[in-house]
């Protein structure tokens, strides 16, 4: 009789053979993976790899050897799923690591790198060693959309393989990454792209090989090197400039001043906060000219603070936080001995453009900075802060970099005598105004023309949307009589349903949000004939923050030749900046007061108001289409905040001139309002 044993089918062996393939496949894969970091040099014990050893150096990465400028690369360490769980593939959340790597393999030392990479998956970094994002403050930051720039931090140099003989600790840099992604069920969730962005360099879209991605960014040719004779980078100039001066250095603390420059003739800060964080546990005992926000010396006491100067009183320390926000004293403590008595300080935070005010466009303010080991070893060794940023009120926001080392600032001699003393050690930080993102304006513009009956208004959620559940923030904004730009939005919707009644214009089942801004500005054709056209700017303080030197910039790209005059404000041509008409209020009427309460009680709140007219000739411009939008402004900017500009025109009514001393379609919004609300 047979035995009956197990039977080994055909289909047994072939699973097998696939699983024996399958773990060949991942050991393969593994090596590949090993060889992403490495720069082809000596394994453990491998020597100059002609000895003997059991070491066996790992090839370059590709293209590395190749590449006579800067090797960038991004490696995907992997990620991991977190909670919460949910069902939904593109919500669900996963942790990932990632590695940036720089080497220079060129022949010119890289000052102040700075590498843009291009996330694309909702990406949320949480954390970076060895370097810092541009611009942004605290983590976490999202990045997932646009993508982010990092610069380096604390080795914001990489000096050339020839003059440092190879030594790789000098010439190459890693950015350790941390953060959560979304989506991507599948695959390797890689950048769009990686470039380095210092000035004369090129770079070709990067290869990707897996989770490993490079590129070899090269010298442009045509770029001509400025021969500039300095010991650090040389200095930049944006839209606004910041300078951190060491004045002078002790043991354990430092002095130092900070100088705020408004470069831009179109930037504006009012009531300015500044905050930025401090690498190395430092605290601010003093202050001149400037204070800050929080006086705990909570995180003192019970930080690495206390724990070093144990016997210090911190309850006189001015600010022990790792992220301090530092704000400009008001103009009455100018004089004051303990705190004032500095040049261009106690201005409540005021920094105009240097074409209103040069004296008004600086800032300086000084400050008390101890320091902790290991910085106490050496009086020179001192960590600039890093992640700066600054703000105001209603004003253009700042994207700002890292700080970079420079010359010594260079000061006049406090005695008056003809020579000058430098500063222990400088640092400057560049920042430059960036353009609002949709639904993110300060401040937004409405059109209106003689010739048509209905104002254009500002977008919905031009200056953001705020709470969505009772309007409709993509929905085309309602058009509106001319009356019913005084009056606040809350109380626009019977109007606006009248108009559309009267109109017969088919309203919405839900009404579009309002355009949430603290400013408005009204543009209308007031008159248009044959030899120029006139019109009517109205601005509207919906806040109840008072405006004080408050400035306007229009831009009329096919109008501009033909400007004449302001009226009731001051305007000058700025021909260099693509045809702007610089306004600001006259001496005594500068000022753009808020929102107050109406007549009556019952009554709407009236916003603060002042209006001009403009006039223009078509002397130089004689094909205008003012019905078209010639007559249009296409950039409005309000104390340096780009506002937000109608997609749409006014049309023509019914193309006859309407009267300005009509009282009938006001009448009948009247009638038509009082109906619609006895029908409520």
């Amino acid at each position: 009789m047979r035995s009956k044993g197990m039977k080994i089918t055909w289909n047994v062996v072939v699973a097998y053979l696939v699983l024996i393939l399958f773990y060949h496949g991942l050991v393969i894969c593994e090596a590949q993976d090993g060889l992403g970091l490495g720069l082809g040099g000596d394994s453990s014990g491998g020597g100059d790899g002609d000895g003997d050893g059991d070491g066996v150096a790992a090839p370059p990465p590709p293209g590395l050897d190749s590449c006579n400028g800067v090797y960038l690369s991004y490696s995907f360490d992997g990620r991991e799923k977190i909670y919460p769980h949910v069902k939904n593939a593109s919500a669900q959340a996963y942790s990932f690591t990632s590695i940036l790597s720089l080497i220079n393999t060129g022949s010119v030392e890289l000052k102040a790198w700075q590498v843009k990479v291009g996330f694309q998956y909702n990406e949320l970094l949480v954390s970076t060693d060895g370097g810092v994002l541009v611009g942004e403050s605290e983590m976490p930051v999202p990045v997932g959309k646009n993508g982010t720039i990092f610069a380096g931090y604390p080795m914001t140099d990489l000096k050339t393989a020839i003059e440092t003989a190879g030594d790789t600790t000098q010439i190459q840099v890693q950015v350790q990454i941390k953060g959560t992604m979304f989506g991507l069920k599948k695959g390797t969730p890689m950048p769009k792209n990686i470039k380095l962005l210092n000035d004369g360099y090129k770079c070709p879209p990067a290869k990707r090989q897996g989770s490993y991605m490079s590129v070899c960014c090269m010298r442009d040719p045509k770029f001509k090197v400025k021969i500039i004779k300095t010991r650090f980078s040389p200095r930049q100039y944006g839209d606004l400039n910041m300078v951190y001066d060491v004045l002078q250095a002790y043991q354990n603390k430092y002095f130092a001043q900070v100088t705020i420059d408004n470069n831009s003739p179109l930037g504006r800060l009012d009531h300015w906060n500044l905050t930025w964080n401090w690498m190395k546990n430092e605290f601010i005992y003093s202050m001149k000219g400037a204070y800050t926000h929080k006086r705990d010396p909570y995180d003192c006491i019970y930080g690495p603070q206390g724990q070093y100067y144990q016997d210090f009183d911190f309850s006189t320390v001015m600010s022990c936080s790792s992220r301090p926000i530092i704000s400009d004293l008001p103009r009455e403590k100018k004089d004051d001995d303990k705190v004032g008595k500095l040049p261009y300080c106690c201005k409540n935070g005021t920094l105009l453009p240097s074409v209103m005010n040069e004296t008004e466009s600086r800032a300086i303010f000084q400050l008390e900075v101890f320091k902790l080991p290991p910085d106490i070893q050496n009086k020179t060794s001192i960590t600039p802060p890093q992640n700066w940023n600054i703000t105001g009120v209603l004003n253009p926001t700042y994207k700002c970099g890292p700080p970079v080392r420079v010359d010594p600032t260079e000061f006049p001699d406090p005695s008056g005598l003809d020579s000058t003393t430098a500063a222990i050690a400088s640092w400057q930080v560049t920042c430059n105004i960036t353009r609002p993102k949709t639904k993110a304006a300060k401040c937004c513009v409405s059109y209106s023309a003689y010739y048509a009956d209905s104002v254009i208004p500002c977008n919905t959620c031009a200056c953001g949307c705020g709470e969505t559940s009772r309007c409709d923030a993509n929905a085309q904004a309602l058009t509106l009589p001319p009356e019913a730009l005084l009056v606040p939005f809350t109380n626009r919707t019977a109007t606006a349903k009248a108009w559309a009644h009267l109109k017969k214009h088919k309203l919405p089942l839900k009404l579009p949000c309002p355009d949430n801004c603290g400013v408005s500005i009204n543009w209308h054709i007031d008159s248009d004939y044959n030899t120029g056209f006139a019109a009517r700017m109205t601005l509207f303080n919906w806040g109840e923050n008072i405006f004080a030197n408050w400035f306007a910039a229009i831009q009329m790209k096919k109008a501009y030749p033909g400007y004449e005059k302001v009226y009731s404000f001051n305007g000058t041509k700025l021909p260099d900046l693509n045809d702007i008409i610089f306004m600001q209020g006259l001496p005594g009427l500068n000022y753009l007061v808020g929102e107050v309460n109406g007549t009556h009680p019952t009554s709407p709140r009236v916003p603060g108001k002042q209006q001009s007219v403009i006039s223009f000739s078509k002397k130089h411009t004689p094909h205008l289409n003012i019905a078209a939008g010639d007559g249009f402004p296409t950039k409005v900017i309000f104390n340096g905040e780009e506002c937000a500009l109608p997609t749409r025109l006014p049309q023509r009514s019914d193309g006859k001139r309407r009267s300005t001393l009509s009282f009938l379609p006001a009448i009948f919004i009247a009638i038509i309002t009082f109906l619609l609300l006895a029908d409520l």
